[in-house]
């Protein structure tokens, strides 16, 4: 294997994902190959930025496949066809079962905006984080890169990156600076880490 089969899981607008785009364009992520990016919803713009950069792209809809079985049996199946060998969840707002993250132990990597095991688990996601950190009244927050297991936030750590809170910090001013400082930093390289890994086996 020269270069890991990369897919990118994605529900919004994508700003992680382009994050590993641009990783992978100026080197950083050189271990590894993004091939697929699946959303959960049609027209995420996460699917434009994929198109941009002339990755395949497909929509799996819970909605319209009913279950969450089936709905997990159709994103196995694009992986399998693909030859996927590493999963990354870049705001991806599916909880997946312990049945699918089983069948891909230590291959799914997940970026949690905050340092777990803080405000993390069920319920904490998007804004609920920061908004979680600044009325706790925390001084230090930041992203952690973990691996995805059957708990949500549950998966052994890659990387963490601190960020200092201000003063003046609303959930919306510490989202955008968690993203830009820890999240799209450690984000791509921890997919490189992991890829280069799995080649060197």
């Amino acid at each position: 294997m020269s270069r890991a089969r990369i897919a990118v899981l994605v529900s919004g607008g994508g700003t992680n994902l382009q994050a590993l785009i641009d990783a992978e364009k100026k080197g950083i992520i050189k271990s590894g190959k993004i091939e697929l990016v699946i959303s959960n919803k049609e027209g995420a713009y996460a699917l434009e930025r994929a198109q941009k950069a002339d990755i395949e792209t497909a929509v799996v809809s819970k909605k319209q496949l009913g279950s969450q079985s089936a709905f997990e049996a159709g994103i196995i199946k694009l992986l399998d066809e693909k030859k996927i060998d590493i999963i990354v969840l870049a705001g991806f707002m599916v909880i997946l079962s312990e049945e699918f993250t089983k069948r891909y132990p230590e291959r799914i990597i997940n970026v949690h905006p905050s340092l777990i095991p803080s405000f993390c688990g069920e319920g904490f996601y998007g804004l609920r984080v920061h908004e979680a950190a600044l009325s706790y009244g925390v001084k230090v927050t930041g992203a952690t890169v973990h691996f995805v297991n059957e708990i949500p936030d549950g998966g052994r750590i890659i990387m963490q990156k601190a960020v200092s809170i201000r003063e003046d910090d609303t959930p919306e001013t510490l989202q955008k600076r968690v993203m830009r400082l820890a999240e799209w930093k450690i984000l791509p390289a921890s997919v490189e880490k992991v890829c280069a890994g799995l080649i060197s086996k």
